[in-house]
């Protein structure tokens, strides 16, 4: 393992071998591999085998259906990707420092903070540096930790769960979760309503695979009722929001984001509440990985905004 850990270490080793070997993975075959690369298949064919060549062993299966990674180009395919996010960093880096104050910072939300605490810290990076860009990517929570992980995002911004360890998570305040319909609503209109007659009108519910959903079927679970057969599964928050103004849908959704808007209501239960939901939104930000002086800024404000929006009204 010594003699393999020198070899890719004695400078035969390019950075060409590593876009080519993550290429050869996304595509699948070497055809597809070539196409995306801009160059014939079989000047792919012998950069794999130079790369074998120089790791010593087989990365990768050959079929007449195409190509998949053996266990040891898994490993090596994983370390590559990190090897080019950290030089893509790199790259970032250096054009903050050259700009100086006309850096770039690339966050991802998802709902939580998303509609408050985001642009209003947006709004006042923009104020004290106009020069910087601020560029907003929403997706689910694990899109974005890979994100975060390749380094195609600075930071997140959302609801704070279990993740992996090489991400660091800032607490910034804790949020409730509640449920949430339009202003107008004839559910609002008699008696406070319980779970059970929620669950009877048409709902807007997380994805598979988020916290929040797991959470709400726990809800559903412990009240005995059946998940909702009429549902919308949604992750965007301007087209939650759009369905909820023009229909009878009923959405769990952090507390800011119905706080403040005078088009939506929160619903009070007679039957319970939602406090075992709440959960701290924070940042995320990968361990170690050093902070441009624009997301250093940015993280500042979010800072500053999260107090303000934690203080008792």
């Amino acid at each position: 393992m010594a003699s393999l850990s020198h070899r890719l270490l004695d400078g035969r080793l390019k950075l060409r071998h590593l876009i080519l070997a993550t290429t050869i993975a996304d595509s699948g075959s070497l055809a597809r591999a070539a196409e995306h690369l801009h160059i014939t298949q079989p000047v792919v064919t012998r950069g794999l085998q130079d790369l074998e060549g120089i790791v010593g062993v087989t990365l990768f299966d050959r079929s007449t259906h195409g190509v998949t990674p053996t266990v040891y180009g898994e490993a090596f395919v994983e370390y590559a990707r990190a090897a080019l996010a950290a030089i893509a960093q790199a790259g970032r880096t250096l054009t903050d420092l050259v700009e100086a104050e006309a850096g770039t910072v690339t966050v991802g939300t998802h709902l939580a903070g998303s509609n408050v605490l985001l642009p209003l810290a947006i709004a006042r990076v923009k104020k004290e540096h106009p020069a910087v860009s601020i560029v907003v990517r929403e997706a689910t929570p694990d899109v974005l930790t890979s994100e975060l992980l390749l380094g195609d995002i600075d930071l997140t911004v959302g609801r704070l769960t279990a993740t992996d360890a090489r991400i660091d998570q800032q607490r910034l305040y804790v949020e409730p979760i509640v449920f949430v319909v339009r202003a107008d609503h004839p559910i609002l209109g008699g008696a406070v309503p319980t779970i059970a007659q929620l669950a009877r009108l048409p709902w807007i519910v997380p994805v598979e695979g988020t916290a929040l959903r797991r959470e709400l079927e726990q809800v559903f679970a412990t009240h005995v009722l059946p998940w909702p057969v009429n549902r919308v599964e949604c992750t965007s928050a301007l087209t939650l929001r759009r369905l909820i103004l023009d229909g009878d849908y009923v959405a769990a959704l952090p507390e800011l984001v119905a706080r403040d808007d005078e088009s939506l209501a929160i619903v009070n239960l007679a039957d319970g509440d939602l406090s075992h939901l709440a959960r701290p939104v924070g940042i995320s930000r990968v361990h170690d990985r050093w902070v441009p002086p624009a997301v250093m800024a940015f993280t500042d404000h979010l800072h500053a905004v999260a107090a303000e929006l934690s203080e008792p009204r």
